[in-house]
């Protein structure tokens, strides 16, 4: 299986370090080089076309501007942004791109990005097929929902739905509930490593969030409540796209 991709990007040297990486993945073949989207258009009317790797920044029409004037596109092919630009990582999300690339990054980085639109193609590709028992998916009875940590001379029981974020300060971690904050000295890692992953990520090198209890995204801040967390460039992308994933509802 060969997915067909497109570069459109107004810098020679990016489509050029794009290709590049491009070539080297066995399961991409590159369908074509835009230097905006106008003339990309072309390419994607031509031929039938799977991966669109798409800069924001280009004159006349933004990559993002392109996006949404595409939107209900026949065969619309997958979106990874790439730019120089993260301030506009909830933009591309909310449009359901695949992935958001900051400028400059590395092939690991561009592959796992790929790798994530070929597992989503596939996806779809079995997505026809009949669904298997539901009941494989049942949680079992004895998942935990809660863990005790040590606070001064007692063990403190925290449920992880009322665990909104947890805070890492010089050598201890802040553990934020609705109606307590606990002190503990532990490690921020230690402890996220024993947290359910489908229910906290990590979004600053100080802060992990629980994202059941995010109420509102404000540019690079989080507002649980009365509480606001800030997502660092770092983890941006990677925090966006798990906590917007089919969660956005978009004009159709």
């Amino acid at each position: 299986m060969l997915l067909k991709a497109v570069i459109v990007d107004d810098e020679p040297v990016a489509r050029k370090v794009i290709r590049e990486y491009l070539e080297d993945i066995s399961y991409l073949e590159l369908a074509g080089m835009a230097e905006n989207p106008l003339k990309a258009d072309s390419l994607l009317n031509g031929q039938q076309i799977d991966l669109l790797f798409l800069d924001i920044n280009m004159p006349r029409l933004s990559g993002i501007e392109f996006l949404r004037a595409s939107a209900g596109r026949a065969n619309q092919p997958m979106v990874i942004i790439t730019t120089a630009y993260a301030e506009y990582a909830l933009d591309g999300f909310e449009l359901d791109v695949v992935d958001y690339l900051v400028k400059p990054f590395s092939f690991e980085r561009f592959l796992k990005a790929c790798n994530r639109a070929r597992d989503l193609y596939n996806g779809r590709l079995r997505s026809a097929s009949p669904a298997p028992d539901a009941a494989s998916f049942t949680p079992t009875a004895d998942s935990p929902d809660h863990f005790f940590v040590k606070v001064d001379n007692s063990l403190e029981k925290v449920l992880f739905d009322e665990l909104s974020y947890v805070e890492a300060r010089m050598n201890y971690i802040l553990l934020h509930t609705a109606d307590r904050k606990l002190i503990v000295y532990l490690t921020l890692k230690g402890l996220l490593e024993s947290l359910p992953p489908d229910k906290f990520i990590q979004v600053h090198k100080s802060f992990v969030v629980n994202k059941d209890c995010i109420k509102s995204i404000r540019g690079n801040i989080l507002y649980l409540g009365q509480a606001e967390v800030p997502v660092s460039q770092h983890y941006q992308e990677e925090a966006m796209r798990e906590i917007l994933k089919d969660r956005v509802i978009r004009r159709s």
